[in-house]
């Protein structure tokens, strides 16, 4: 078992470094709001830090997952940045999704350090960080992949490195390019259902079973029809994460004309004040059009 640190206790963090401390590896945790890392390290048994370069010293890996890019760069440099007490050798794997730009430029500081760096995102959701089961695309040099591997194992029903630096966050681009136009095409059927009067349930029950079935519509259908929207991913966080998606398709010149109208349709959601409901809230849109 590995001597480990993690930083950021978020809704994701929390518990995946709740499963890395039962899986028996040494865990030190840190968290911007010192009273949660207090909290954590009293249910689960482990250690908290004050800093993040407190945090790493002394961890074979250092594991993250914050907000953003400018989150990211602040646990990792400066005077009280995880680099700064890292051992050469040692590991960084971030769970955060960030800009495929940051994660290049993480990793080239990693490396002027001696430090290996994974950039990981995670697909999965609150649900599926809780009971450990997250799918985890990951980019950066094979050696340093395969040494996190087995400690990412202890939230992962899935991971695999998909290629080199910034790889890993390219792949959780194509997932949110993918779920954007999933929810967006389950809400408008929902709505089509209920404006020629059919039963939305039954019609789900019925079409779930054959080619039009989808996680999203297994798992959010039923409460997108009750007007339930408090599922852990927030609109403010998928429409930073298409943000990152649609920036980069400008530097590769991909086209994504139904992610840029999906993203449309979350700030108008935001205008709606649901910031902090989840992403299946493309239904309550449609809705508030009655």
């Amino acid at each position: 078992m590995a001597k480990l640190a993690f930083l950021g206790l978020g809704v994701m963090g929390y518990p995946m470094a709740g499963h890395l401390m039962a899986a028996g590896h040494a865990v030190t945790v840190y968290n911007r709001t010192t009273a949660k890392a207090e909290k954590w390290a009293a249910q689960h048994g482990g250690s908290c830090a004050a800093t993040p370069r407190e945090a790493a010293i002394g961890a074979e890996m250092v594991l993250a997952c914050v907000g953003n890019d400018d989150d990211l760069r602040s646990v990792c440099l400066g005077d009280d940045g995880a680099f700064g007490g890292m051992a050469k050798g040692s590991i960084f794997v971030d769970h955060t999704t960030v800009s495929a730009i940051v994660t290049r430029e993480m990793y080239g500081a990693a490396a002027e350090a001696g430090i290996g760096f994974v950039d990981a995102p995670v697909s999965g959701g609150q649900a599926g960080a809780q009971n450990g089961v997250l799918s985890v695309m990951c980019g950066g040099d094979a050696e340093a992949y395969a040494r996190a591997e087995p400690v990412i194992d202890a939230y992962a029903r899935i991971c695999r490195r998909i290629g080199e630096s910034g790889s890993g966050q390219l792949a959780k681009m194509c997932n949110q390019i993918a779920i954007a136009g999933l929810v967006q095409g389950l809400a408008e059927s929902l709505h089509f259902a209920e404006k020629a009067g059919l039963d939305g349930a039954a019609v789900i029950e019925v079409i779930s079973q054959g080619a039009a079935g989808s996680w999203q519509m297994s798992n959010r259908s039923k409460t997108m029809l009750e007007d339930h929207f408090e599922h852990g991913f927030a609109v403010d966080w998928m429409r930073k994460d298409l943000g990152i998606c649609l920036e980069a398709a400008d530097e590769s010149g991909a086209s994504l004309p139904v992610t840029a109208l999906v993203d449309q349709f979350y700030k108008d959601v935001q205008k709606m004040g649901g910031n902090r409901w989840d992403t299946s809230s493309l239904f309550k849109r449609l809705r508030a059009f009655d």
